[in-house]
């Protein structure tokens, strides 16, 4: 099976988490969004052990809450030790609610406005992530009014491309995101971010990208980034004390993708970077982490029920099911490829392009699913791995109520998420 929480039985039952997927979906309904918490937690220690091991107390993993939130996986995460990345008000609202402490939150984003950093400054979170000199300049401002100094990470964009996604390809010079090197802007932001009496500067921010598999892309990034923490030092007796670079390993969704192992990676980066400092003359930075997808990806399934099975002979053949690009938008966005199974027959299978129920003509799932020739109404199918950037990226399209998120540990389930109704869909039309 793809991953080890994925199984099945001797009778055909597919399992996960080592619990009925069958079951699961008769209590709680489909489409049924299921995260294991058994898996996040050993995904959460896969860091923070490791780390640990190399560094110390000088590291931090910091979850990238973009790729799955709500406040139970806010807790959950947090009670393993991470901090959290949030991106908009919602996001730190959510950690806020679920406890988590507000030194450990790092507000991300290109696009902060005045009350954007008003609300996280009412909320006295750790550290806000600076995109841009409008946002520099906006938050100097907002925190001489409330005469406090604020702790601040500034992105640098550090022109690496990690052959990954386009879409999601955001360590390049011509990103949206942070402040680029080989400009000479990023230097100048450095330089303007000291000079701002309110606030502090901890150190530098990068992200080359979502869904890495090259083994060298961090240590690429980490031999622009140290120089630069002593370039720093040497133009202005400033020593960064922290380094963050960001998250983006990349996990498996089909058989044939790669697999990455977290901890040899870590491993490896760790020694480069303790190499390389002392190479330079520098102390080892607080060193922080971004993971998100490699926490809860495979973590995640998601489960259907079949509602029409559709034969064209000579051309194609489609399994139809309840749900579709409103709960599952990365084929649309990405052509990104998931794993399907059936959730109780196996052998004779056939290829069938997996739809959703949504009026497009783009609401595929997966386009090549193998499932069994007698697949049919009524049926449920699992999508493995969509613990990340499913239940995070779903929407409202066709006026659909988003499915509930159903947590499983210790043979045991629990509804962290309800499931959404017609009355909600409506309680704010006017």
């Amino acid at each position: 099976m793809l991953s080890e929480n994925i199984a099945r039985r001797e009778d055909g039952t597919l399992t996960f988490a080592g619990q009925s997927v069958a079951e699961l979906a008769a209590r709680y309904g489909t489409p049924l969004y299921l995260m294991d918490a058994d898996r996040i937690r050993h995904n959460c220690r896969v860091y923070t052990e490791t780390l640990r091991r190399h560094l110390g107390g000088n590291a931090l993993t910091v979850y990238a809450s973009k790729a799955a939130d709500f406040t139970e996986l806010c807790r959950l995460t947090h009670s393993e030790g991470l901090g959290v990345d949030v991106v908009s008000c919602g996001e730190l609202a959510t950690a806020v609610a679920a406890g988590v402490d507000r030194e450990k939150i790092f507000f991300h984003g290109n696009c902060k406005l005045d009350g954007d950093i008003a609300y996280a400054l009412d909320q006295a979170i750790g550290y806000f992530v600076v995109d841009n000199t409008e946002e520099l300049e906006a938050l100097e401002r907002l925190c001489a009014q409330r005469k406090r100094v604020q702790k601040i990470f500034l992105r640098i964009t550090p022109g690496i491309d990690p052959h990954t996604y386009e879409a999601v390809n955001t360590g390049r010079v011509d990103s949206k995101f942070g402040v680029a090197l080989a400009t000479g802007q990023g230097l100048d932001f450095i330089l303007s971010a000291l000079r701002c009496p309110h606030l502090s500067l901890e150190g530098l921010h990068c992200h080359v990208g979502s869904q890495v598999f090259d083994e060298d892309v961090y240590e690429r990034a980490l031999d622009i980034m140290l120089p630069l923490l002593r370039d720093i030092r040497d133009r202005t007796g400033v020593m960064l004390p922290a380094l963050n670079l960001g998250g983006g390993y990349g996990v498996r969704y089909r058989e044939s993708d790669r697999e990455v192992d977290i901890a040899a990676r870590l491993d490896g980066l760790c020694r480069h970077l303790k190499e390389r400092c002392a190479q330079l003359g520098i102390p080892v930075p607080f060193f922080l982490l971004e993971p998100g997808r490699s926490i809860v990806a495979d973590a995640g399934m998601t489960v259907y029920t079949v509602g029409s099975v559709k034969r064209i002979p000579g051309y194609k053949q489609y399994v139809a099911v309840q749900g579709g690009m409103a709960d599952n938008p990365r084929y649309a966005l990405y052509k990104a490829r998931y794993t399907v199974l059936h959730g109780s027959k196996v052998g004779n299978e056939e290829v069938f392009s997996l739809v959703g129920s949504c009026c497009e003509s783009d609401d595929v799932i997966e386009p090549e699913a193998l499932l069994p020739a007698g697949t049919c109404r009524g049926d449920l199918v699992a999508v493995c791995t969509t613990g990340a950037y499913n239940y995070s990226m779903s929407s409202h399209y066709n006026r659909l109520p988003r499915p509930c998120v159903v947590m499983l540990h210790g043979g045991e389930s629990y509804v962290a998420v309800e499931r959404e109704t017609l009355e909600d869909l409506l309680r704010y039309d006017r």
